[in-house]
């Protein structure tokens, strides 16, 4: 067989060597993570969840969840171990600024005008007054709103309205 034959399975097995080593190096970085929880570390399961190691032993983690609960997790459970700033970011909501003193941005736009709260009660206020129905029907020729009076409305009703030309113009 000449060499050329043989290189793309040396290629295929030094490709799938270097896969398995990779694999196995990610393992023991899991594996030396989870051997150093200490009871107090902030942990993340693999299915999301964040608790306070409470307890290690040799397979077993006693996570405390919150008051009064504990849980009982498989050591390779154990997604990542925080660090103490990292999980009272994400837990209690407490960041660690390194910046004390700076300029805090609000969340929203709210708290930077008072004259936007004003404007919308303005409007609400204006809404409410506006409980009135609208004419939508055609204007006279000054350019003002049809009579409003609900007798001239009734009047209009009784008689007999005009088509745009349609049915019974001729006969």
């Amino acid at each position: 067989m000449s060499p050329l034959t043989l290189l793309p399975f040396i290629v295929l097995i030094g490709a799938m060597f270097l896969m398995t080593r990779s694999a196995k190096k990610k393992q023991q970085q899991a594996a030396d993570m989870r051997n150093q929880m200490q009871p107090g570390s902030g942990v993340r399961t693999i299915g999301g969840m964040y608790a306070t190691v409470k307890e290690v032993s040799d397979d077993t983690v006693l996570l405390d969840a919150g008051p009064g609960v504990e849980l009982l997790f498989a050591k390779n459970a154990i997604g990542a171990v925080l660090s103490d700033d990292e999980y009272n970011r994400i837990v209690h909501g407490i960041e660690h600024d390194l910046k004390s003193g700076s300029d805090v941005v609000p969340d929203d736009a709210s708290s930077l005008t008072e004259s936007a709260d004003a404007d919308e009660s303005a409007d609400e206020a204006a809404a409410a007054a506006d409980d009135s129905s609208v004419d939508l029907g055609k204007k006279d020729e000054a350019g003002t709103k049809a009579a409003g009076t609900e007798a001239q409305q009734a009047e209009a009703d009784e008689e007999p309205k005009k088509s745009d030309g349609d049915s019974d113009a001729k006969k």
